[in-house]
């Protein structure tokens, strides 16, 4: 069987394919090129693996919260699979997936949100998988929610964008930054696999995206002064 995760949410383009019990996974970063990249690399990783598109048994993705364009590629083509094939597709937390990508039990997962502000979420680690505390948020990076405890291990690019602030902000509650993890399909997939074994797999249709800001840019009176 054969499933296959992407994310497109940040800067980066991440892919992985899991066949057979075996995984293999790619990262590029590719700026803003995630429309004319996506596809072609796609299709080499399926052809690396020896897997047809009609091998896949389904398709997981970063549902954001991250960039706005690139969020809309990636559920597009997950779609399009899902779609096309008539299989199942799953979207993941690109927070939650940042969580996964560490080796910590308590992780304050950050993006960089631009305009000058990041999206944020806490993560524990249980037997049951990744128990969200509290609701993901998009805020000012001196405005992150303060957790009860020490420990956490601050993971994404909201603390290589803001790392003194986050700091400042947090103080004792960090035991550590991963300021340059971003969100990788490995991941996701990780995520997703259970919940595709488990029937939680959605009809293409149902595909959803997680902004949690509904505005792009800001107006020019609206941008801070230089």
């Amino acid at each position: 069987m054969a499933y296959l995760a992407l994310d497109t949410s940040t800067e980066h383009l991440s892919l992985a394919l899991s066949h057979d019990g075996a995984v293999i996974a790619h990262d590029w970063h590719v700026g803003q090129r995630h429309a004319e990249q996506t596809l072609p690399r796609l299709e080499a990783l399926l052809a690396e693996a020896g897997v047809a598109r009609a091998d896949l048994q389904g398709v997981a993705f970063g549902m954001g919260p991250g960039s706005f364009t690139g969020l809309r590629i990636g559920c597009g083509i997950a779609q399009g699979l899902g779609f096309g094939l008539g299989i199942p597709v799953i979207g993941v937390s690109t927070l939650e997936a940042l969580a996964q990508g560490t080796n910590a039990d308590k992780v304050f997962a950050c993006l960089d949100a631009r305009m000058q502000q990041v999206y944020v979420a806490c993560y524990l680690r249980t037997d049951a998988g990744w128990q969200e505390v509290g609701e993901a948020l998009v805020c000012n990076p001196d405005a992150v929610p303060v957790p009860d405890d020490k420990g956490w291990i601050g993971a994404g690019s909201g603390f290589a964008a803001y790392g003194d602030i986050l700091s400042a902000r947090l103080g004792d509650r960090l035991a550590g930054t991963e300021a340059d993890r971003f969100p990788l399909a490995r991941d996701v997939l990780a995520l997703a696999l259970p919940r595709f074994a488990a029937g939680l797999g959605r009809p293409a249709h149902e595909a959803t995206l997680v902004y949690l800001r509904d505005k792009v840019a800001l107006k020019t009176h609206e941008r801070p002064a230089k």
